[in-house]
């Protein structure tokens, strides 16, 4: 059997982390199994499914590196959901019922008064002809339920292990609205059957939706695929992300944060599993260590703090041959790989390379707040050639010849050198500017 995989996002807001686990896990599992990873927009929504959303998505999910081998979108495909619910009315499964949204409520009111489940009582079934006609004669127009077999429902879950429900537990769900549109649920099993997906990655919100989507599988005559339920991600504090978090939000996490896709790659594969989160440049090692099987029912948090000391690690790990392109893209077509070298291990993101080209090349502007000073540790530069030890030999020297140590004395030479109070480490930056800028620095601001 060929394992056919779904990612089945909305494009009702931009794509944020609790969507990429689920993407990546998905894709993960597909590539894992030499399968097939369906890209399908759920934009049935019509009013809140935007097309600068959708594209968001894809732009998302391309940056990520998680092509796709196949992409549908709900929106083209209302024909064959109006055939198939044309059949589940035929057979007795999906009936009418003309309560009012404020009747419904009613009822709910008070079945939770008796202390009862707020589950629909079927009462649509029971309706005359005569009552339907005065319904319809009021402009009443009915919504659809799907009729829910009585049982248990059950399936060996892939992350949870063995799930029963018990149909008298739940409501025959609302599959058709009261203008004639489909639901999520009906539509999403529709497809489900058409692309042969075989296994359906979500997150635990879906696992009550489950039950009656098992169900409804075997009402339109098919089996339904295996299911792997995955614990929503909490945010730092604890609190369930949201689209609307969009500090979370890929977009934010590429543009603002700067982060590599292989740090997200990484960070996702394996949270809430129990396999440590370790720092992959590359697919094929994280492949090898990915299984499904190893996530755990709890709650995982997503703390950005550790997902960007994960992205410094990659950083720490990727050759120059790999970001020598989006160097140049960055305007550092001059930055060679000794330069990278250098610099890699005191990176966390990739734009940082920026400020130590700045500092090492130029034009900077020498702040000097103690020119005797300056000139006396001018007079104290070792001899060339300078390694990462310069640094440390010339500091001490200016240390014994001066009587300074501390901020007292490393503050002035930062800012002599680089004319900020921050910044690059010195003792790998001194080497990279080199003695003949360094001595300009030095001397053309005292002279001034």
């Amino acid at each position: 059997m060929t394992v056919r995989v779904r990612f089945a996002p909305s494009p009702t807001g931009y794509i944020h982390a609790g969507n990429v686990r689920a993407a990546v896990v998905t894709w993960l599992y597909a590539k894992k199994n030499a399968g097939h990873f369906l890209l399908r927009i759920d934009d049935t929504d019509l009013e809140r499914s935007k097309p600068e959303y959708e594209a968001d998505i894809e732009a998302g999910l391309k940056w990520l590196g998680l092509t796709w081998d196949e992409k549908a979108h709900q929106s083209k495909r209302m024909d064959r959901y109006d055939a198939v619910i044309e059949n589940l009315k035929s057979i007795g499964r999906l009936y009418a019922c003309y309560e009012t949204s404020e009747e419904l409520a009613l009822k709910r009111k008070s079945q939770l008064s008796r202390s009862l489940p707020p589950i629909y009582d079927r009462a649509a079934l029971s309706l005359t002809a005569e009552q339907i006609a005065k319904f319809e004669a009021e402009g009443r127009k009915p919504h659809w339920r799907f009729k829910l077999e009585d049982g248990t429902t059950g399936w060996d879950d892939m992350i949870r292990g063995p799930v029963k429900f018990d149909s008298k537990d739940m409501s025959d769900p609302v599959l058709i609205r009261e203008d004639g549109s489909p639901l999520y649920h009906l539509c999403s099993v529709i497809d489900d059957i058409d692309f042969n997906i075989t296994h359906i990655v979500r997150g635990e919100d879906h696992v009550s939706n489950t039950a009656m989507h098992i169900q409804m599988f075997r009402a339109i005559g098919s089996e339904a695929p295996a299911f792997a339920h995955m614990p929503m991600i909490m945010d730092a504090e604890g609190g369930k992300l949201s689209k609307r978090l969009g500090s979370l939000s890929v977009k934010d996490l590429r543009e603002n944060e700067g982060l590599e896709p292989m740090a997200i790659i990484s960070f996702m594969a394996l949270l809430g599993s129990s396999e440590s989160i370790e720092p992959f440049t590359s697919i094929e090692p994280l492949l090898e260590k990915f299984d499904i099987s190893k996530f755990s029912k709890g709650a995982p948090k997503f703390d950005v703090e550790e997902l960007i000391r994960l992205n410094e690690k990659i950083i720490h790990q990727t050759p120059f041959a790999t970001v020598k392109s989006r160097l140049d893209e960055m305007g550092l077509s001059a930055l060679d790989e000794n330069f990278w070298d250098a610099v890699r291990p005191n990176l966390t993101r990739l734009s940082d390379v920026k400020e130590w080209w700045q500092v090492a090349n130029g034009p900077v502007e020498p702040a000097i707040d103690d020119a005797d000073f300056i000139a006396q540790a001018a007079t104290l530069l070792p001899a060339a050639p300078w390694t990462s030890t310069t640094w440390k030999d010339w500091t001490e020297q200016v240390k014994a010849a001066t009587g300074r140590k501390g901020k007292d004395l490393f503050m002035p030479l930062r800012r002599a050198l680089t004319g900020m109070d921050h910044g690059p480490e010195l003792a790998v930056l001194l080497p990279l500017i080199g003695p003949e800028k360094v001595l300009s620095r030095l001397q053309t601001k005292r002279a001034a």
